[in-house]
């Protein structure tokens, strides 16, 4: 094949990365070559490692000094020589991550453009960008700490309303009859322990739950003199559920079987607090603007002609068209990676 026609092609001579055994191989420049065998075959070793690795090895050495020694080092691999070698993109096969507090709009930085829009021409003013996330104190909701939901204990999981406390009304460990933290109750004066919790009126099913930072009057020796009543629902959610490791790991399951995931009552799910929501644009407040399915966020974006926003009504248009363009339009960009 003649030098012109040569051009056409990456050539690999001799390449023994890892699994691979002297390989030659030409690839076509400007097609898709698909590379495909069994497991084990070097298929990722010739890819990555080799074509790859010698690509942002080269392009690495076109930098200062200074600059390479802030870059990834790539060593030169088991090669006899790569002729006509291109610059290299990798765009690697792996699952998006992400934790409760990363969405759509965080990985895509397009929230960041929102929060920035906000907070240069929202009314009234609250604030600078980071008043408007919901990862920074600022800016989330207290409740929920900006996850937009919060633990709740199902009650009718942790109780049995057919028995008593003496019978095991309460289905958690450490409050099961002869359990330790049972006898905070049982002692308490508060209660008949042979009522049924069915039978229990209101004011009973209240203080049993929910009632803390009661003083305790009664002649009970069992009962620590200078210990102040505590509910089951706080107790349960400071010993078990807020505080990490320690019984918290010991009981995942138990707790795990009794606490549902439930929409913050006091932001809405917007994971934000009541005053960044009370700062809008044509009537929209940020959280408005992520729920929306992305084609109807552009729609909504178009209506601002302000003009200390026209490069970031730009820039979110930009990013919302990309999205579109691969066909995720549907989504909106309150929505979870995980």
């Amino acid at each position: 094949m003649d030098k012109k026609n040569n051009e056409g092609y990456i050539h690999v001579v001799g390449a023994r990365e890892k699994n691979l055994k002297n390989i030659d191989v030409k690839i076509p420049k400007k097609k898709i070559t698909v590379f495909t065998g069994v497991s084990g075959s070097g298929k990722s070793s010739l890819v990555f490692d080799t074509i790859a690795a010698e690509s942002q090895r080269q392009l690495n050495e076109t930098y200062s000094s200074f600059i390479r020694h802030r870059l990834p080092h790539y060593g030169q691999p088991k090669i006899d020589a790569i002729e006509n070698l291109s610059v290299t993109i990798i765009i690697d096969q792996k699952r998006i991550g992400g934790n409760a507090r990363s969405t759509v709009g965080t990985i895509t930085d397009i929230y960041s453009l929102l929060r920035l829009l906000f907070s240069r021409i929202g009314k009234p003013f609250i604030g600078y960008s980071d008043a408007f996330s919901f990862n920074n104190p600022s800016g989330m909701c207290p409740k929920c700490d900006g996850l937009g939901r919060i633990d709740m204990i199902d009650i009718e999981r942790l109780l049995d309303r057919n028995k008593s406390l003496n019978e095991g009304a309460i289905l958690f460990p450490t409050f099961e009859p002869g359990g330790w933290r049972l006898k905070r109750y049982i002692h308490s004066g508060f209660f008949d322990n042979d009522k049924k919790i069915k039978d229990f009126t209101d004011n009973e099913l209240e203080l049993l739950l929910y009632k803390s930072d009661i003083k305790v009057t009664t002649s009970n020796p069992e009962w620590p003199k200078t210990s102040l009543y505590e509910g089951l629902i706080p107790r349960i959610e400071r010993s078990f559920i807020k505080k990490e490791g320690g019984e918290s790991t010991k009981y995942k399951r138990e707790i795990d079987r009794i606490v549902i995931k439930e929409i913050c009552p006091v932001c809405g799910g917007t994971r934000l607090n009541q005053t960044v929501l009370q700062c809008k644009i044509n009537n929209k407040n940020i959280a408005d603007c992520v729920e929306m399915q992305i084609t109807d966020l552009l729609d909504f974006i178009s209506t601002i002609k302000d003009p200390k926003a026209a490069t970031m009504v730009m820039a979110i248009t930009n990013q919302l068209e990309h999205l579109v363009s691969i066909g995720l339009g549907y989504l909106n960009l309150s929505r979870e990676t995980s």
